[in-house]
């Protein structure tokens, strides 16, 4: 069972923000063999919040959410991210309907979009999202926009 933390930037311990980097790097450069610059500026920008998914004191789970304006004009979430050793069981959807009820509760009502991986859109699908956009590389993975209306 997780346990989840919603904090902004300045709630993040330096810790916290060491094992946030930590897992996002696992995953996204050293698993997907992908460098790309993960210090983005985004992570403290006014009014973004980190969802955190605790295992006991092992942060196993995490996304990132953004106000309108910063990734896309509305609300977006990123940097969506399991632990290997965690995937599976349904754990992704868990983190997906925490994130999505995290986003309601700060910014109701709005359009939630996103940059997913190609490979995710039947994931993203089973939450709502739309493709919006035709295929893209970014950082040599493919992906595609995608979209959530309210309602």
């Amino acid at each position: 069972m997780l346990t989840w933390q919603l904090l902004t930037f300045d709630q993040l311990t330096t810790h916290t923000l060491y094992d946030l980097i930590k897992l996002r790097i696992e995953i996204f450069v050293v698993e997907q063999t992908c460098p790309y610059p993960e210090l983005d500026d985004k992570d403290r920008a006014p009014g973004a919040h980190h969802l955190l998914g605790y295992n006991g004191d092992t942060l196993v789970a995490c996304a990132r959410l953004l106000p309108p304006g910063v990734s896309f004009e509305g609300v977006s979430i990123g940097r969506v991210a399991i632990d290997a050793g965690w995937r599976g069981g349904q754990r992704g959807h868990q983190l997906m309907e925490q994130a999505l009820s995290a986003c309601e509760l700060l910014w109701p009502g709005q359009v939630i979009e996103i940059g997913a991986q190609e490979h995710l859109q039947g994931f993203y699908r089973r939450h709502g999202f739309q493709a919006v956009s035709d295929s893209y590389l970014e950082d040599g993975i493919p992906h595609v926009d995608m979209r959530r209306v309210p309602g």
